[in-house]
Order: C-alpha cells, then structure tokens, then sequence
C-alpha cells in the first residue's frame, strides 16, 4: 500500500462481515482490531482479531453505534485505519467525518458523498441532473400526513412509502389502494423512527413485476471510476434481498453497458472515492429506473468477488491509502454466474418471524464459499439483523450454479434455532427461477411462506432410535445388554413405540412399522440403515424437553411433550391467551382492557432483528387484560394480551 500509511485497522462491526474484512487485512499485512459489546466477549470476531476493545457493556447494538467509544477504541489499540463494513455506521456522514478528525484513514467515501446520497430525495435530484432516469413520485421528503396524502394523490397507486433515510427494507411499504396508505403510512414511519430516528418519507410510483438490479461502482481519488457490473437481487421478502445473482438473467451486454454509464455518471456527480452500489428498477420493457446509492460495502458483495477475481475489500483499502484502481474498465472480466443465498434465523412457514436462541449444531456444507461467524453454541441475538451466514456459489452456468448452491444448503445442519434453510432450497429448485430468475413479486405470486413439510414416520423412526441410543437417561441406557424390549415416547403430537432387538429398533407410530439399525452414532452425526434401502448419514441433537433431526435437507423440532413442565406450554392465540413468538422489545399497545377489536387488528408491535411485527387479534375479540407495555422485553412465550368473546 501506498500514500496513507495503514498498519492497524479497527474493524467497526462484528459477524461475519467483521471477520471477512480481517481476513483480507491480516492477507495484506495489516494488524486487525475488533470491537465488541460485553455480549458479544465470546465471539469469533472478537476472539480472531489480533486486538479486541471491549466498547460497551451488555445491551447491543447501542454499543457500536457510539461513536466516541470506537475512537477511544482505535486509539487505545494504535490502529490507524477504521472500516466500517456494512450496516450500523458505515453510511453515516458524521461517523466518517469523525474518523477523520480523529486523524484516522476512513475506509469509505468521503462525507460529503455519504451525506448527499443518504438523503433518497437529494439523491433522486442528483441522478434527475446526472441524466440517470427516475420514478414519479415526491420531490422532498417529508412526515406530515397531509402532504404525503395529497403527494399519493398525484402519484397514483400502487406506490412506495419509502424512509428517507436508512435502507436495508426498513420504512419500506407496498401500497395498493388509497385506503390502505394512512395506516402504512404510519406502520412505516414507526419502523423508520426505531431504525433511523427520523420519520421523513418519500413516495414514488410502485412498478410492480420489474427487477431489483443494482451495478457496483468503484472510483478512486484520481478521477478513475469503474463498474463491475450488476447484481440481480429480485428475490425478496419485506424488501429485503434473500438471493441475489451476476450477471442477472434479464440483462444482455448492451443493457449491462447502460445500466454501468449510468452509475458512473452518479458516482462522478458527488466525485465518489470506494465503493458502492447504485440501485435500479428493471421494468419488462428494458428501462430502468434509480432507486438509491448505497454507500459502502453491500452484503452480496462476494457474488461480484467471484465472477471478477477481485477482492473488494483490498480494492477499499488500496483506494482509501491513495492507490489509483488497479484495473480499468477495458481489463475487468466476468466470468461465469455467481449466485449467493442468505441463510436468516427465521421462521419461513410463519411470515417469516425472526428466531433468536442457542444454535446447538453447526455443519456449514463446504463445497461452497460460506462467509459466516457462526460455530456450535453460537448465541443467536434478537438484537440484530437475522442474517446468520452467506452460501455463495460460483459456476460456468446459471443452472450449475443454482444446483451447486441449493445442494450446498441441504447439505448444511442447522439446529437449535430455525432457518430458512430449506425455503431458500426450494426456490432455487423451483421451475420459474430456475429458467427466467425472479422479479419483486415472484414470492408474491408463489406464496411468500413455505409449507413446513411435517416429519413422515421414518424421520419419527429415526428421531425416536437416536433418542434411545443418545440419551442416557434412566431405563434407555444400555440397550444392547438387554433382553428384547418395548419402550413408548412421544415426539411432538405423535406416540411412538419403540422395541429393540438384536442390534436393530422397530419402530410404531403414525399407523406404520419402521425397522432401522444404527451402523454409527458419533453426534451430531449419525449413520442409519432403514429396511431395504442405503444407509444414510443424518444430523441428531437431544435437549431435555426437544429432540432436534436433519435429514434430506429438512430439519425438524420435535418436543419431547412427556417431559415439559405444564409451566412451560405455551398457550397460542386459539385459547384466548396471545403470547409472543419470538425475543423481541414492545414498540407499540394497541389494546385497552374492556374494548372490542376487529380479527387482524394488531394488539401489540414487537421490534426483533430490526424488523416489526405486528401481534393480531385472531377474530373479533374483547380484550381481557393486557400485560405488557411499549418499551417492555419480552421473550417467547411471554403472555401479551388476553382476549375473550365478543
């Protein structure tokens, strides 16, 4: 490296972005420090870095937003270098412009870029005087209802509520009807106030069935600006990309040239330096729209890693010590399709709903590039994103590469905190996007959840054996020894009656007999022979009142119902009694004891992972009593509100 001299750099962030960043540092000589919350003291990030500063106590993310403490940090380490990675401070203008008052080398682009594109409403009248074509829609941003009421008007629906600062889908409402704007609008303007602390909003004109395509750019601080061509990112659910591709399977050499001026000629209007993304809505006649500029670093980064053999984050930090681009636009080349997944600790048969717990077993598939943090006993935490770990795959074709990827996710053992692991599976298996690729209503039009696939009686077979073999508690200990034998059990609803004999289980449930015997038991793994058919190798994890399964790509949670303290069932909204399913903090009490609410009426708001949900009335009810208020934490399980008949 050249110009700046950079020999520490402090990583702001913690995850897996926090240890790709130091994987590329400590490649290229540099020392890595790593910041983190007393929460996080154990994790990969912190324990991998070269240096790690405690910059807070126990309540993330407050911790890595402040400001001063990563200063502080940098400082006490001796770094000289900070790079924010992606989220919580990298698009902050005042983030940035600290660090260089502080006489650190910012790995970002300059504030003044930061903060004119973090504005939606600047940006748009940027990209408008740049030539770059934009939507219909507002021309300032604002939080009054009257005047986004009477802006919705004259843009016509469907639309987009969109906040005027952040990104990430947060703030983000599909408007159809203007009879629904009014509450979105102020479903939207709560999610932005937590997210971003500020309310203002911008509406343009939805187009509904185009493609979410975006080109990254990288400039220099010589005039150099480049593209590296597009990411197809289509595929999504609440606005948040779930699959994202290069090249994208709607766009040829001709569109691709375009789409690539036209974010250099964006990236030259604020004279941008690193690097970034420019956001385009692709319509089905060819033209495309700007959205936003994302400043800094995206998440689906390695899927341009791959087809170009660059590294983007040497190229950030190369730039950011004054070093021109390494290539020119005539030198970059594409090769192959790359196509990356986002494995989120969510609940896809269930709207999606973030989980948070202990992750008990992890075995990452590695025939693929897998950028995670994650290890067996991970604590998966409410207080983030749910983004647990990226599978990207890189092929000579689309088609390979979508096998190569959906294989290496079936492949993968997750168990402890549900995924969505095989949803992500199905949709690259799928018809559609296996030929054509996604638009922005594909999940819309094929159901934007998936249907848990229920154990059949081999996986209850299986479960039920490896219980025995593993659980080394009171009459199942020791098997082998004893004479033939019939135990019963119960896993989730089914009762299963298990007999062992002569080195191999019989087992009884859903109406049918299942023979098996166990060829090895090396947990998690486990090798099984069911009758007539190959052995295979399945994932085992037993809890005290759970059984957890991996098997063919599915995993499954079984409870071991026998074995629950009455104290622990949770009640469901069906006896009246609407609890909450997941770690989360109350934004919102819509409920007063004595009223009537209508079915679908949200009661109570929880925020987990940076997302709201909204905790419903399942019919017309009275509510009974409440038992939370705004502000409260709650935990899975935790009774909200009680609700009686009408």
């Amino acid at each position: 490296m050249s110009g700046e001299t950079v020999r520490a750099l402090l990583i702001a962030n913690r995850g897996e972005v926090a240890l790709r960043i130091g994987r590329t540092a400590r490649r290229m000589g540099l020392r890595t420090v790593a910041i983190y919350s007393q929460a996080d003291a154990g994790a990969r990030h912190a324990r991998e870095a070269d240096a790690a500063v405690l910059i807070g106590g126990a309540a993330p993310p407050q911790s890595y937003l402040d400001i001063a403490a990563v200063i502080a940090a940098a400082k006490r380490a001796g770094a000289d270098a900070v790079h924010p990675g992606y989220g919580f401070l990298a698009e902050n203008p005042n983030f940035a412009q600290a660090m260089l008052d502080a006489g650190l080398v910012w790995i970002g682009p300059s504030p003044a870029a930061i903060r004119a594109m973090a504005d939606k409403a600047q940006a748009k009248r940027i990209a408008r005087a740049a030539g770059v074509p934009i939507l219909p829609g507002s021309e300032e941003a604002d939080e009054q209802e009257a005047v986004l009421t009477e802006v919705a008007g004259r843009t016509g629906f469907p639309l987009m509520i969109k906040a005027a600062a952040g990104g990430g889908g947060r703030g983000m409402r599909l408007v159809r009807h203007a009879s629904e704007f009014a509450a979105a609008l102020r479903q939207a303007q709560s999610e932005a106030q937590h997210a971003f602390g500020d309310r203002r909003m911008l509406l343009e004109r939805a187009l509904e069935g185009a493609r979410h395509i975006e080109v990254q750019v990288f400039a220099d601080a010589h005039g150099n600006v480049v593209h590296l061509g597009e990411r197809d990112c289509s595929l999504q659910r609440r606005h948040q990309k779930l699959i994202e591709e290069t090249p994208s399977p709607a766009v040829d050499d001709a569109l691709r040239a375009r789409l690539g001026a036209a974010a250099i000629a964006l990236a030259r209007a604020v004279d941008y330096a690193g690097a970034g993304t420019v956001e385009f809505l692709l319509d089905g006649e060819g033209k495309f729209h700007f959205m936003e500029m994302n400043t800094r670093l995206q998440v689906e980064h390695p899927v341009t890693e791959m087809i170009t053999g660059i590294d983007l984050v040497e190229w950030q930090l190369r730039v950011a010590a004054g070093e021109p681009l390494p290539l020119r636009q005539d030198d970059i080349r594409f090769e192959g399709h790359a196509i990356e997944a986002r494995l989120c600790a969510e609940d896809a048969a269930h709207d999606f709903l973030p989980q948070a717990g202990r992750l008990a077993v992890w075995l990452p598939d590695e025939s693929i590039r897998v950028d995670h943090a994650l290890e067996a006993g991970t604590e998966i935490s409410p207080y983030y994103d749910s983004l647990v770990a990226k599978f990207v795959a890189h092929a000579p074709t689309r088609a390979a590469a979508c096998r190569q990827l959906a294989g290496a996710l079936e492949r993968t053992v997750a168990l402890g905190v549900p995924t969505n692991k095989a949803f992500l599976a199905t949709v690259l298996r799928n018809e559609e996007f296996s030929a054509r690729g996604a638009t922005t209503d594909f999940l819309a039009r094929h159901g934007a959840q998936s249907e848990p696939i229920a154990a059949d009686v081999e996986a209850l077979a299986i479960a039920a054996a490896l219980a025995a073999a593993s659980a080394g508690f009171g009459e199942w200990t020791s098997w082998s020894n004893n004479p033939a034998r019939t135990m019963a059990m119960k896993l989730g609803d089914e009762e299963i009656a298990l007999t062992f004999a002569a080195g191999c289980y019989r087992a009884y449930a859903a109406g049918a007999e299942v023979g098996l015997r166990l060829v090895d038991l090396d947990l998690p793994r486990a090798r099984v022979a069911l009758d007539g058919k190959p052995d295979e190798t399945v994932a085992f994890l037993l809890e005290h009142d759970a059984a957890h399964l991996a098997r063919g790509g599915n995993s499954w949670r079984f409870a071991r119902t026998l074995h629950v303290p009455a104290a622990k069932r949770a009640a469901g909204a069906g006896d009246g009694r609407l609890v909450a399913p997941m770690n989360g903090r109350v934004v919102a009490v819509n409920a007063t004891p004595g009223e009537t609410v209508e079915a679908g009426h949200a009661l109570v708001v929880l925020e987990a992972m940076k997302m709201e949900h909204g905790m419903r009335a399942p019919a017309r009810s009275r509510v009974k009593a409440v038992h939370v208020a705004a502000g409260a934490q709650v935990a899975p399980g935790h009774l909200l509100v009680e609700l009686e008949a009408a």
